[in-house]
């Protein structure tokens, strides 16, 4: 029997195990099993990836997808000596800026990524992408064409409709090589002639129509200077760049999908090293984010935010700025999941998570964004002061506690007093009482206006017997926060709502049309707990009963703060919507 027992629990343990084995496995999306299929039956030895950024803008929350995808796979095969590439993609110097270089760095390493010795641009192969090009032309699978852009989108036909092939399509291979060599010594101006591809002008897929290789563009590049006049299209250098590096997963989003037999096209055709397999992805697109990197810059230049890093934008920078944590945003790529199917994320997921982990790491602290003065007036007169032990995180055990100073005079929330309450008001009215958190119970007995009739003062009695519980004999229902008004300090605070009023600005005729007028939200003067004065740049807080905020890391100056709300305690957008 004992040993029938021990055989029973054998057999129970390894299907425990295999049963989390199948678990584990059964949440690898579809990307992953194919890369774990392709290290295990052998065809890599490990799997090298790469983030492929064009230095043509800030990175926004749509990449971060991307970025967790390969950085992420990169570490999960680690022990096979995978590696992810961060690779710009510079073929372009007329969008291009080496402000944009560093800006993507630091945004991916923020995310909690890094790249270590493996970084690369496309302009490091400039002179292999030519030779290529030659050969390409040498073996007449290319050609100088003299059309136009207007005329190139003329000759190419539609989806019913096939393309017509360029009167220059047939010229000869002596012909089309001195031509070249002339484009690239700078004999002809921008657009005077392109090198394209010579596939087939009546292919189904339009990509494959003689697609542009090479443009000319005298313009000075962020890293070569001048040295160059002609340039790969991204289609060209982006396939070859991935074999020169020896990628073995080019993982693209779903709208290059179409691009890829013209990806494969070329590795074919070309003496390239190795020959990497491309797989796309349906990108990150949440509701109320507009993520055009041409409308981002449309919203920068036109001075609709104070640049790149503005917190209304939904680059990551502004995202950080803003307050975001970087685990928020790697926990929702991660909920997402990566799946073939388009799909909209509803950006309350996203706040979701900001809360989640904010709840978790965030200290906390009183704020009076629009103060009332309270006088207790039963004070002792002697300039008594007792000091409130407040909980910091009650979340986090090692947070410990603070002390707060209480006189008797404190500053309240102006909301927090109503002078004609309705029913089931449970906050301070004239002979109510509420209990001040941390603190005593305080009853208001008096209320101070000035000649305009604004209620300037509050002046209440407190209950000595109330600190830390409820008096029996009566309830009260009620907590509100507060600051010492002699050790207050004082703050401005910026409310961040959602920057847009629609869930896709970018379908709107005009995106500036659906912009939210109260995305921002300036206030001056707010009351602060006292340690917040020497708050750093970056630190995230919750104020209690108002949200989470994040002191700016733009404006802010040693000891004057500026705070930015990152995210209500609640989604009120819904309720807002609704009235």
């Amino acid at each position: 029997m004992e040993v029938a027992s021990r055989f029973v629990c054998v057999i129970l343990a390894r299907f425990k195990t295999m049963a989390k084995q199948h678990e584990s496995n059964s949440k690898k999306d579809f990307i992953r099993e194919i890369v774990a299929d392709d290290i295990l039956s052998g065809k890599h030895e490990t799997a090298v990836t790469r983030f492929p950024p064009e230095p043509n803008g800030y990175l926004h929350i749509g990449h971060a997808k991307s970025i967790c995808l390969n950085f992420g796979i990169a570490q999960e095969h680690s022990n096979s000596g995978a590696r992810c590439h961060l690779r710009f993609d510079d073929t372009n110097p007329a969008k291009e800026e080496t402000e944009y270089v560093e800006a993507i760095k630091e945004d991916i390493r923020w995310l909690g990524f890094d790249w270590k010795e493996h970084l690369y641009f496309a302009s490091d192969y400039f002179d292999q992408l030519h030779a290529w090009a030659v050969h390409l032309i040498s073996e007449g699978k290319a050609y100088v064409d003299d059309l136009n852009a207007a005329e190139i989108r003329e000759y190419r036909g539609s989806l019913t409709e096939p393309g017509k092939e360029s009167p220059y399509r047939e010229r000869d291979v002596e012909e089309n090589l001195a031509l070249f060599e002339r484009m690239k010594l700078g004999d002809f101006t921008d657009g005077e002639k392109v090198l394209r591809a010579k596939i087939d002008m009546a292919h189904a897929n339009l990509n494959l129509r003689d697609p542009v290789l090479y443009r000319i563009l005298h313009k000075k590049h962020h890293r070569t200077g001048d040295l160059w006049c002609i340039y790969p299209t991204y289609d060209y250098a982006h396939g070859q760049s991935d074999a020169i590096e020896g990628i073995t997963h080019s993982l693209c989003t779903l709208e290059f999908e179409h691009h890829r037999p013209l990806y494969d096209w070329l590795v074919n055709n070309l003496p390239v090293p190795l020959r990497p397999r491309q797989i796309e992805f349906a990108k990150l697109r949440p509701t109320f984010f507009l993520m055009s990197k041409r409308r981002l810059l449309e919203m920068v230049r036109e001075e609709y935010v104070d640049g790149w890093d503005d917190p209304r934008m939904a680059t990551l920078s502004g995202l950080r700025r803003r307050g975001y944590p970087p685990a928020a945003i790697r926990s929702l790529c991660k909920t997402v999941g990566v799946t073939k199917f388009n799909s909209v994320t509803d950006v309350a997921l996203l706040e979701h998570a900001v809360r989640e982990e904010l709840n978790k790491t965030a200290q906390r602290r009183m704020v009076v964004m629009e103060p009332i003065k309270v006088s207790i007036t039963n004070w002792p007169s002697d300039g008594h002061v007792e000091m409130m032990s407040a909980v910091n995180n009650p979340e986090d055990s090692n947070a410990g506690r603070r002390e707060i100073a209480l006189s008797g005079e404190v500053f309240i929330e102006r909301s927090d007093f109503m002078e004609d309450p309705p029913k089931k008001y449970y906050r301070l009215s004239p002979g109510a009482e509420v209990r001040l958190r941390y603190s005593y119970c305080i009853r208001c007995e008096e209320v101070i206006k000035n000649d305009e009739g604004d209620v300037v003062e509050l002046r209440c009695t407190y209950d000595p017997e109330t600190l830390g519980k409820n008096p029996v004999d009566r309830k009260v229902r009620g907590a509100v926060h507060w600051v010492p008004a002699n050790e207050a300090f004082e703050a401005d605070v910026r409310l961040y709502d959602r920057t847009f009023l629609v869930e896709d600005p970018a379908a709107e005729d005009d995106w500036r049309d659906a912009l939210n007028p109260d995305a921002l939200t300036e206030l001056t003067g707010c009351k602060m707990e006292p340690i917040l004065k020497n708050a750093l740049p970056g630190e995230c807080f919750q104020f209690e009963r108002n949200g989470y905020f994040c002191v700016d890391s733009k404006y802010s100056v040693p000891g004057k703060p500026l705070f930015n709300r990152t995210v209500p305690l609640r989604d009120s957008w819904g309720k807002k919507q609704s009235k």
